[in-house]
């Protein structure tokens, strides 16, 4: 016991000489940054290849804005393509051209803005604890730092944020976006919120300054602009409705006005935001590439964007993407594994239901507030969408991680703190450890059915078409073995900590064996699943590069896979049944085309069934489950296959 208060101690006495040092406590946070922001975001980042089917749309599209120069509408194997808007296609043309056409630059605009995010969100953090000390009277550098370094992990490190940060589309450019407008939006209205207690101590003012932005100035109220966090919001708004459309503000818009309306202060606010100029700066930053697009365009864009991917897509189930009432619930207990077993108990702790307690905060303690309105908007306005994807939710799972942090903060007080201050002036009550203990023993029924899971995965996951012995191949490799072992053992630390009432340390096992997973099982699966899945792909459009004649047709028979436009930089005519390819074929030998020949890509069951002989082809290439091979125009002898 006494070597652990030992321990403590020291700890204490490190994190209250950087408190004392603003530049020490900068370098270790920068630090603290990369560390979790390489292992999230950048490591392996472009070493496996684009993914079908989204991923290489979005990046092709790119790059035909980056050969071409037309930075208006986007196209895609040369059709407009009318899902997104053009921020998304920007950067990665913009990345193309600093570091050029390849599968990092693809990803890059996703991994930057879930960096930029978490940064923000980590100087939230720190600057909430910081005016939380400053309320009190107290300086407590451990519980400030350990809060913010826990909360940057936890919103890094979640297999949701992972995969889209990963990959290249515009949902983590959306979530950048309208998650760091939304930190901004708390920024800026905590800002202007002045202190009951204005006598605080010099030495706690002193060591907690770094994260406190300037007070307000006294004639802010007759300036014709808000505060700059305001006019950042407004911006990031811009972007986010030039990310995907409408929903970039409805949602931000929907979390603000409820939490203003809920704490009495939404004319207050609207008024300190100078709401009239606000709007003026996101129409002027959005509205300009939107009239230019429906000028171009007209009302084939008006439709396809604003009516089929926007209205459609919240009123009727499109693309076949229909779910279950509860399927966001488990989306966020998946996606945010394995910290969401303790979301229940982040949000009960909160005891929102208590309106008048709540109005009677300080603006910048309403904080955990502010992410519970901004986790349950999310959460609600999706669920009640019909169209329903797992990526819809990604913009609340920054939010996710602030509740669980704020949570585990009653864990990390300072020890000198908590002999002189007995009873803490916080937002929120010291959660009773019985509740804890409870979601603690959840948290180890979660990592004991995860680990059962994946010990038993191939028999869970379904088939590949692409992979024809998957379950076999991926029993190979011997991760689903380190995969249950890993989370079994984690199961078994959290159980011992429990037990030992060693409460604190229960997070930092769920973060470790996460991190053990990505780097052991989550990235040499990606590694597994581009060799067998991707690769054959991107081998056979190097192959339709060297092979193709001038004005040769590649017709890909019986799937889609939008690589091959993108690695092959070819026009790829799209046919999904045997015999429509085979009258396409007739019909363009008919005009006497030259060259007489197409290339056909077809996956092996569809190629069979078009019954050409061998000498009706010239096979180039087969890779995996995919043929590559030249039907040439010429008679054949049966009348069947006559495609002269």
């Amino acid at each position: 016991m006494s070597m652990k208060l030992s321990v403590k101690h020291n700890v204490d006495q490190w994190f209250n000489k950087i408190a004392k040092n603003p530049a020490q406590g900068v370098t270790v946070s920068i630090l603290w940054l990369i560390l979790i922001g390489w292992i999230a975001f950048g490591w392996n980042l472009g070493s496996i290849g684009l993914i079908d089917e989204t991923e290489p749309l979005f990046a092709e599209a790119s790059r035909q804005m980056f050969v071409t120069g037309d930075w208006i509408t986007p196209f895609f194997n040369g059709d407009t393509r009318f899902d997104k808007p053009a921020l998304i296609y920007w950067c990665q043309a913009i990345a193309y051209a600093i570091i050029g056409v390849n599968e990092w630059a693809v990803r890059l605009p996703s991994a930057i803005a879930a960096f930029a995010l978490v940064c923000l969100a980590f100087y939230t953090i720190q600057w909430y604890f910081a005016k939380q000390d400053e309320l009190e009277q107290v300086s407590r550098p451990t519980r400030r730092y350990f809060t913010s370094f826990i909360a940057a992990a936890l919103m890094a490190l979640n297999p949701e944020t992972i995969i889209w940060a990963r990959t290249g589309v515009s949902d983590m450019l959306l979530t950048g976006c309208m998650a760091s407008a939304l930190l901004c939006f708390f920024l800026g209205y905590a800002g202007k919120g002045g202190s009951r207690k204005q006598g605080a101590g010099s030495r706690e003012q002193g060591e907690n300054s770094s994260f406190l932005p300037p007070a307000p100035c006294p004639s802010a109220s007759s300036a014709l602009f808000p505060n700059k966090w305001y006019l950042a919001f407004y911006v990031l708004i811009a972007g986010a409705i030039l990310t995907k459309g409408p929903v970039g503000i409805v949602v931000p818009g929907l979390i603000v006005a409820a939490f203003l309306l809920y704490v009495g202060k939404f004319r207050e606010v609207l008024r300190e935001m100078r709401l009239f100029v606000g709007v003026l700066i996101i129409l002027g930053l959005s509205v300009p590439w939107y009239a230019l697009v429906i000028w171009r365009n007209g009302w084939n864009y008006i439709n396809a964007f604003f009516g089929y991917h926007n209205l459609e897509r919240f009123t009727e189930v499109v693309n076949g993407h229909s779910a279950p009432w509860y399927f966001y619930f488990l989306v966020v207990l998946l996606g945010f594994a394995p910290y969401s077993v303790y979301l229940p108990l982040s949000i009960v702790r909160l005891k929102f239901w208590q309106r008048s307690h709540w109005r009677s905060l300080e603006r910048f303690q309403q904080f955990g507030l502010f992410a519970w309105f901004w986790f349950a908007s999310i959460f609600g306005f999706f669920t009640v969408a019909v169209t329903k994807l797992p990526s819809y939710v990604l913009p609340l799972m920054p939010a996710a991680a602030i509740l669980v942090a704020l949570l585990w903060s009653d864990f990390f007080q300072d020890t000198e703190a908590r002999q002189t201050i007995p009873v803490p002036s916080s937002p929120t009550p010291p959660i009773s450890p019985s509740f804890l203990r409870v979601s603690g023993w959840v948290n180890v029924v979660f990592l004991s059915v995860l680990s059962t899971a994946l010990f038993n995965i191939t028999h869970i996951l379904g088939t590949d078409p692409a992979i024809s012995n998957f379950h076999e191949l991926i029993q190979r490799t011997g991760l689903p073995v380190i995969a249950g072992v890993m989370w079994l053992v984690c199961a078994v630390l959290v159980a011992g900590l429990l037990l030992s009432r060693q409460w604190n340390q229960v997070i930092a096992i769920n973060l470790i064996g996460f991190v053990a997973f990505l780097i052991f099982v989550l990235t040499p699966a990606s590694f597994f699943i581009d060799r067998e899945r991707q690769l054959p792909l991107r081998e056979l459009s190097a192959v339709i590069l060297e092979a193709k004649q001038p004005n040769e047709e590649l017709i890909m028979l019986g799937f889609k896979k939008p690589t091959v436009v993108f690695y092959s930089h070819i026009h790829v005519n799209y046919l999904r049944f045997p015999q429509e390819a085979i009258e396409h074929i007739k019909n363009q030998a008919a005009k006497g085309l030259k060259p007489a020949s197409v290339l056909l890509l077809a996956e092996q069951k569809k190629f069979l069934q078009m019954d050409l002989q061998p000498d009706d082809y010239k096979n180039l290439s087969t890779k995996g489950a995919y043929n590559l091979v030249r039907v040439p125009f010429k008679k054949k002898k049966s009348e069947k296959m006559d495609i002269s």
